[in-house]
C-alpha cells in the first residue's frame, strides 16, 4: 500500500487530532503517503484534499477539536453522490481511507466498503459514546471530565442556596453521557431518552429527598430525553416553594484539551487501524472492549445498538438516600 487517505466526519469529540496524528505518524513509519480529507465526506466530494507530513501533525495531540475540519454533509446519503466521493478517491490515487468520527462517519465508511469495496477503516470518535463495538469512543472520557467539572461548581451553588438544579448535558438519542456523569457526581436523578419517566414521579422523588432533610438536588438530563428550560418550567408549577435553576452545558462539552484516556485510546486506535490497512483487513473499527484492542466489522457496528447498562440506575437511586 502507497497511499492512503485520512478524514473526520460528523460532530468534532477531543482526541481527534491526536488520532490524525497517530495515522499521520503511524502510515509515514511504513513509508505510506498520506492525504488529508478537508471538511468531512463533503470534503471527499469536493476533492478538497491536502498531502500531510510529520510536520502537519506537530504539536496537536493537546489540541481539541480537528485540523481537517468537518461538516455535516447529508448528501452522502445519496449513492450518486457516494459514487463520486468513490471516483475521486480513485483518481487520487487513494488506496484506502481512515474514517475518524461516530455512528454515522461508521456508517459512511460501511457503505464506501460495501458498495464499492472500498478500503475503509473506522476510528469511533465521539462524546456520546454511542457507538456499537467498544467499551469507549475517543472524546467521551473528555467529555465526562467536562460536564464533571461544571456540575461539581454547580453543586456549590445548589448546596450553599438549597436550591434544585437541572443540568442539561448533549445526547440526542442516547444518554450514555448523562448516565456517567450523573453517577460520578452524585446526582439524586438521571433522566435519559432510553429510559421513559413521570414527571410526577420525578416530583415525588423531589419531596421524599426534601423529608430525608435534603435541602438541595442535582437533576442530569441527557437532551433527548427532556429539555431543562422545559423540565424548569413543570417543576416550578408543582413545587412553586422551591428554588429551581437550570443550566444547559451545550458545546462545551465537544471542546477542549483531551485527557490523558482519551489521547491514549487516539493513538493507540491509530496505529492499529493503519496496521489493519497494511495487512489487509478491510472493513473493520478499531475498538476496546475491556483492556483489549478489537477489531469489529463494520456489518455489525451499523446494524447494533449500544444500550446503556440501565441496571447503573439502581446506583443512582441508592447514592440518592
Amino acid at each position: 500500500m502507497k497511499k492512503i487517505g485520512i478524514v473526520t466526519s460528523g460532530g468534532d469529540a477531543p482526541g481527534m487530532n491526536a488520532a490524525i496524528r497517530s495515522v499521520v505518524r503511524t502510515a509515514i513509519y511504513n513509508n505510506i503517503e498520506i492525504c488529508g480529507i478537508y471538511d468531512g465526506f463533503k470534503g471527499l466530494y469536493e476533492k478538497n484534499f491536502s498531502y500531510l507530513n510529520s510536520r502537519s501533525v506537530s504539536g496537536i495531540i493537546n489540541q481539541g477539536g480537528t485540523i481537517l475540519k468537518t461538516k455535516r454533509f447529508y448528501e452522502f446519503k445519496e449513492r450518486e453522490i457516494r459514487e463520486i466521493c468513490y471516483k475521486n478517491l480513485r483518481e487520487e490515487q487513494i488506496e484506502a481511507l481512515v474514517v475518524i468520527g461516530g455512528d454515522g462517519s461508521a456508517k459512511g465508511a460501511y457503505l464506501l466498503y460495501k458498495e464499492f469495496n472500498f478500503p475503509t477503516v473506522h476510528i469511533p470518535a465521539s462524546i456520546d459514546n454511542d457507538v456499537y463495538g467498544t467499551d469507549y469512543t475517543v472524546g467521551f472520557d473528555t467529555a465526562v471530565n467536562t460536564a464533571i467539572s461544571a456540575i461539581d461548581r454547580i453543586r456549590d451553588t445548589a448546596t450553599s442556596h438549597e436550591r434544585i438544579f437541572i443540568v442539561e448535558v448533549m445526547g440526542r438519542e442516547c444518554g450514555n453521557l448523562a448516565f456517567e456523569v450523573g453517577i460520578v457526581c452524585g446526582a439524586e436523578i438521571v433522566l435519559i431518552p432510553e429510559v421513559p419517566f413521570n414527571i410526577d414521579d420525578v416530583v415525588k422523588e423531589i419531596k421524599e429527598e426534601e423529608k430525608k432533610g435534603k435541602k438541595s438536588c442535582i437533576i442530569v438530563i441527557a437532551e433527548g430525553a427532556i429539555k431543562a428550560e422545559e423540565l424548569t418550567e413543570i417543576l416550578k408549577e408543582k413545587l412553586p416553594e422551591r428554588e429551581i435553576r437550570y443550566t444547559v452545558l451545550g458545546y462545551i462539552q465537544r471542546g477542549g484539551s483531551p485527557t490523558y484516556l482519551t489521547r491514549k485510546l487516539a493513538t493507540i486506535f491509530g496505529v492499529k487501524a493503519v496496521e489493519l490497512l497494511i495487512e489487509r483487513q478491510y472493513g473493520y473499527m478499531v475498538g476496546i472492549k475491556g483492556e483489549e484492542i478489537v477489531f469489529v466489522p463494520l456489518s455489525e457496528v451499523v446494524s447494533k445498538k449500544k444500550i446503556p447498562k440501565i441496571e447503573y440506575m439502581d446506583i443512582v437511586k441508592k447514592m440518592a438516600i
